[in-house]
């Protein structure tokens, strides 16, 4: 019998919810019978969790890695801190290194706070790029599942302003070289891959916007040429509903919200992130801190389960 994956689960940013649908999650049962969780964070943070939510486990049923970041009970909750954001960072650290190193087969984040981050001083924007940094990792995406739909980012976390400049030929054919490496790693052999326009009406022929003529069409034809299955670019707006459809497994989506916003439509609360290119297998759920009902007892852990479970199939697909 093969030996059951040890995913390594990070804690998140402690204020917000992820302590809570970290601790619920690994005690579901659909999960302890398919990997090894092994939770990333503080002893004072778990015990907090256990005994202020009456959450039915002890530290000793639990696989856990003490950080040492958050040490006195009754740290702030529900808000933003400079404090979470070094915990959520330390935490983070510590799963990557396990990861990179081969004592996990993965790594699942909980949700982090970017104005965390920004309070304690880190440069990155987000856990992607935290990642891609401390990974050494140049070609890199973002991609989401849910339901039917998948999608792959161009851009991630930047201002809508700045988006039209970088959509470049370059950006755009790496992104789709990085589909496809995603739907090989979610078992997907013959994908079929579509990739969105910028503009509305992917610019009609220059009309409404050149980048689908200067940039975008051009890196569809690149891949094309070295063997890829991929079309497009297409219409937004029609796009996502052939996907929801089955016409399509992946969409290379431009910019943020165009791909998070159809996806978190059908799937918000079993929605994943993974991080395409890493030398290591991460996901988290598709969801934020959520302090307006942090620590409350309330949260919702499915996207979470969804998260640790696809943890388990990427793993399993050779993506290492």
């Amino acid at each position: 019998m093969a030996l059951l994956k040890r995913i390594a689960i990070t804690l998140g940013d402690p204020a917000g919810i992820g302590p809570e649908i970290a601790l619920k999650a690994i005690l579901a049962k659909e999960i302890s019978e398919i990997c090894r969780p092994v939770l990333v964070g503080d002893r004072t943070v778990l015990e907090e969790v256990i005994e202020k939510l009456g959450i039915p486990a002890t530290l000793n049923d639990i696989d856990f890695i003490d950080i040492g970041a958050v040490t006195y009970r009754g740290f702030e909750r529900g808000c933003p801190s400079a404090a979470g954001g070094r915990a959520s960072v330390a935490y983070i650290k510590k799963a990557a290194e396990l990861a990179l190193d081969r004592t996990v087969d993965a790594m699942v984040t909980a949700p982090i706070s970017k104005e965390a981050l920004k309070m304690a001083r880190f440069p990155w924007p987000g856990h992607t790029e935290m990642l891609a940094e401390l990974t050494n990792t140049g070609d890199y995406a973002m991609m989401l599942a849910g339901g039917p739909l998948r999608v792959i980012l161009v851009t991630i976390h930047t201002a809508l302003g700045n988006v039209p400049g970088m959509i470049t030929r370059e950006r755009v054919a790496k992104t789709i070289v990085l589909a496809q490496r995603a739907c090989g790693m979610m078992g997907i052999r013959n994908p079929k891959i579509a990739v969105a326009g910028l503009n509305p009406h992917a610019g009609e022929a220059g009309l409404f916007g050149e980048e689908e003529l200067r940039e975008i069409s051009p890196a569809v034809r690149e891949a094309q040429a070295a063997g890829i299955p991929v079309s497009g670019p297409y219409p937004a707006d029609a796009l996502f509903h052939k996907a929801y459809k089955g016409e399509f497994d992946i969409i290379v989506c431009m910019y943020h919200d165009q791909g998070l916003i159809p996806l978190k439509m059908i799937a918000f609360d079993k929605g994943v992130n993974a991080t395409i290119g890493l030398p290591i297998i991460r996901t988290s759920p598709d969801h934020g801190t959520a302090y307006d009902i942090a620590w409350k007892g309330i949260a919702e852990p499915s996207s979470m389960i969804e998260a640790i479970k696809t943890a388990v199939l990427l793993g399993g697909n050779g993506a290492l």
